[in-house]
C-alpha cells in the first residue's frame, strides 16, 4: 500500500513503521456524539516521543473530562475493515464499544454507539481530503482529515452509571497526525442547526512551514447536499478574525461569497495536544457552543442559521 492510497483513506492508521522508529510522532481520531442536550466526544490515539511509545483514550462531555494512558502494545489495528482497539473499547466508522475501568480516577465508561447513514466531503486528486494539495507534502507537522461530516447515532453510554443515550441524533468523525499540534488554532464544528441538513467545520490555524509560517484555512459548509469550501488553497481570505472571552468572529471572503461565523462560549474542558510527539499541551474544548454561521453572495445572504452543542478550541500560543 503505498502513499497516496493512504491519502485516499484517511480513516486507516497511517503510519505503521513509526511503532517500530523513535521518530516522534501521533496520531489521534476524534469521534462526536450528540443530542438536543447532551454530548460526548471521545479522542484516541498513539504518541510517540523517543523510545516513550504510548497509546490513550481521551473522553470529553458537557461538564467533564478524562484522559485514559494505555501502553503501545494496548494499541490495536484493522486495515480491511477499519478498526481501531485501545485496551477493550473498539472504535470505526459502523460505531463505536466503549469499555473502560480506570481505578485511578474512580472512572467507568461502557456502552455501545452506531453509526449510519455517513455524509463526507466530496475528494479528488488535487484535494484528497479536506487539507486539499498540502496532503502531497511529506514535512506537514500536522495532517489533518474529515472522516464523516455528520452520521446518524443510536446507543447509549454510561459514565459511573450516568447514562446518555442517542436514537437518531448526530455525529461527526475526524482525524489528525503528524508530530505536533499548531501552536495557536481555531477549532470548531455544528450539525445541529434548524436545518436538519446542513453541516459545519472551520480551523484556521498558524502552519509551520520550513524557515516560515502561514496562517491556514479550512472551512467546509454542507448545505441540503450542497458543499461549500472556503480554504487557503481556493484563495479565500480573512477580512475579519476577532476573539475576546466569550465569543469570536471570523469573516472569510472568497470570490463572490462572504461568509461570517460568530460564536458565544464558555472555557472548554481541559484536554491534552501533541507536541513533537509528547501530549504535553494543555487545550481547552466545549462541545456546548453555539455558533451563526451566514452566508452571502453578493452581498445578499442566502443562508443564515444557529448550530448549538458545537464542538470548539481555541488555542492561543
Amino acid at each position: 500500500m503505498n502513499r497516496l492510497f493512504f491519502m485516499k483513506n484517511p480513516e486507516l492508521f497511517q503510519c505503521q513503521r513509526k511503532l517500530t522508529t523513535d521518530k516522534n510522532y501521533f496520531e489521534g481520531w476524534y469521534f462526536k456524539n450528540t443530542n438536543n442536550e447532551n454530548g460526548i466526544s471521545f479522542i484516541l490515539g498513539i504518541n510517540i516521543e523517543g523510545k516513550d511509545k504510548k497509546s490513550f483514550i481521551q473522553v470529553i462531555t458537557n461538564d467533564t473530562s478524562y484522559f485514559i494512558n494505555y501502553s503501545k502494545n494496548d494499541f490495536k489495528f484493522n486495515f480491511n475493515p477499519f478498526l481501531i482497539q485501545i485496551g477493550k473499547s473498539i472504535f470505526s466508522k459502523e460505531g463505536i464499544h466503549i469499555d473502560i475501568d480506570d481505578n485511578t480516577q474512580n472512572l467507568k465508561i461502557y456502552g455501545d454507539i452506531e453509526y449510519s447513514n455517513s455524509k463526507n466531503i466530496h475528494t479528488s486528486m488535487f484535494c484528497p481530503n479536506i487539507i486539499g494539495p498540502f496532503s502531497y507534502i511529506p514535512f506537514m507537522e500536522c495532517n489533518h482529515a474529515i472522516l464523516s461530516m455528520k452520521n446518524s447515532i443510536y446507543g447509549s453510554i454510561s459514565i459511573n452509571d450516568n447514562k446518555v443515550d442517542f436514537n437518531n441524533d448526530i455525529g461527526y468523525i475526524e482525524k489528525d497526525w503528524g508530530c505536533s499540534f499548531p501552536k495557536s488554532y481555531v477549532w470548531c464544528q455544528g450539525n445541529n442547526f434548524k436545518n436538519e441538513n446542513t453541516s459545519f467545520m472551520l480551523s484556521v490555524a498558524d502552519i509551520p512551514f520550513k524557515i516560515f509560517s502561514f496562517r491556514g484555512i479550512i472551512f467546509v459548509l454542507i448545505i441540503d447536499n450542497k458543499e461549500l469550501k472556503f480554504t487557503t488553497y481556493n484563495n479565500t481570505r480573512i477580512k475579519k478574525f476577532y476573539i475576546d472571552d466569550c465569543s469570536l468572529n471570523i469573516i472569510l471572503k472568497r470570490g463572490e461569497y462572504e461568509l461570517n461565523i460568530y460564536s458565544k462560549y464558555e472555557k472548554g474542558r481541559k484536554l491534552m495536544a501533541p507536541i513533537k510527539g509528547k501530549m504535553q499541551k494543555d487545550i481547552f474544548e466545549s462541545i456546548t457552543a453555539s455558533i451563526t454561521v451566514t452566508l452571502k453572495k453578493y452581498n445578499n445572504i442566502i443562508f443564515s442559521d444557529t448550530s448549538t452543542n458545537c464542538g470548539m478550541e481555541i488555542v492561543y500560543k
